[in-house]
């Protein structure tokens, strides 16, 4: 992963850490090199997951060592998921890393556990704003002080002005919630939306340095509400049908090999996956992502 601020603490002590990727601009490139090279003969394949929002030098930086190396056990996977959402779903993929599961299979749940993040933030504005949909009526309240909005980026946009009425479409199974406080004072997040959501937690966790700008704004509480259980996540995965890269050999799910990159054959819907109790079946996974 590309910071250190996205490495969650582990759910219990079989939760493995992650190692950040550092900068082009803090590492040259013959130690980004070695060090890469360290961390495939100490673990024979790497996952590296870095958000859409990152610095294109630093993506080139991640495509040249991969290039270099000609390592066909390198996945880069990129997500659109907000800073915090990022941080739990690279803990989920740590959680799955010791469990019985190939590396193909643990760096394609990304797209899968993906679905099943609820990222949002509480914003005291949205005229920045570029990630959600906003409209010229949410943009001119923007400017009335004193106003907040709840949005959710993932799985589907929404945006509503705090108010009596406000709310959010949350999960419809079992979660956890994550909160990180940014420059704004508010319980909102955890004395209306947590009990809307019916989550059974509630964790802090300190704000990644990318939210302000990845928001728009620095007064924020950033949330995430997820899956927690290791148990759930590997019936989650589990699940689903798992294939063989016609290119690489490497087992996956979904629809596209995150090492090599090559796709599948198109499969007709609801052959994928079998249902999951207190999780909703989805099909086919989401679109994958761009390599």
């Amino acid at each position: 992963m590309t910071g250190a601020d996205l490495v969650l603490p582990p759910t219990d002590q079989q939760t493995p850490t992650a190692v950040p990727l550092q900068a082009p601009g803090d590492q040259p490139l013959e130690a980004a090199l070695a060090e890469m090279q360290v961390l495939q003969e100490q673990f024979g394949y790497v996952v590296v997951l870095y958000p859409s929002s990152l610095d294109v030098t630093f993506v080139r930086r991640l495509h040249t060592v991969r290039s270099i190396l000609e390592s066909d056990r390198i996945a880069l996977i990129e997500s659109d998921l907000p800073p915090l959402g990022l941080a739990v779903l690279v803990r989920q993929l740590r959680q799955l890393s010791v469990c019985d599961f190939t590396a193909g299979v643990v760096a394609a749940s990304a797209r899968l556990l993906a679905h099943y993040i609820y990222a949002g933030a509480l914003l005291n504005s949205v005229a920045r704003l570029d990630r959600v949909p906003v409209s010229l009526k949410s943009h001119a309240k923007s400017w009335v002080p004193g106003s907040q909005f709840g949005v959710v980026a993932s799985p589907q946009p929404q945006l509503v002005k705090i108010g009596p009425d406000a709310q959010l479409k949350g999960p419809e199974y079992a979660t956890q919630l994550t909160v990180a406080r940014g420059q704004l004072q508010s319980d909102w997040v955890t004395a209306t939306l947590a009990p809307a959501w019916r989550v059974q937690g509630l964790h802090e966790a300190g704000l990644p340095a990318e939210s302000s700008r990845w928001w728009g704004t620095g007064k924020l509480i950033e949330f995430v509400a997820h899956l927690t259980d290791v148990s759930v996540i590997h019936q989650l995965v589990s699940s689903v049908r798992r294939e063989r890269c016609h290119w690489c050999s490497m087992e996956l799910i979904g629809d596209r090999c995150c090492f090599c990159a090559a796709s599948l054959p198109p499969r007709t819907p609801r052959q994928n996956q079998k249902p999951v109790a207190g999780v909703p079946t989805e099909g086919t996974l989401p679109a994958s992502p761009r390599s």
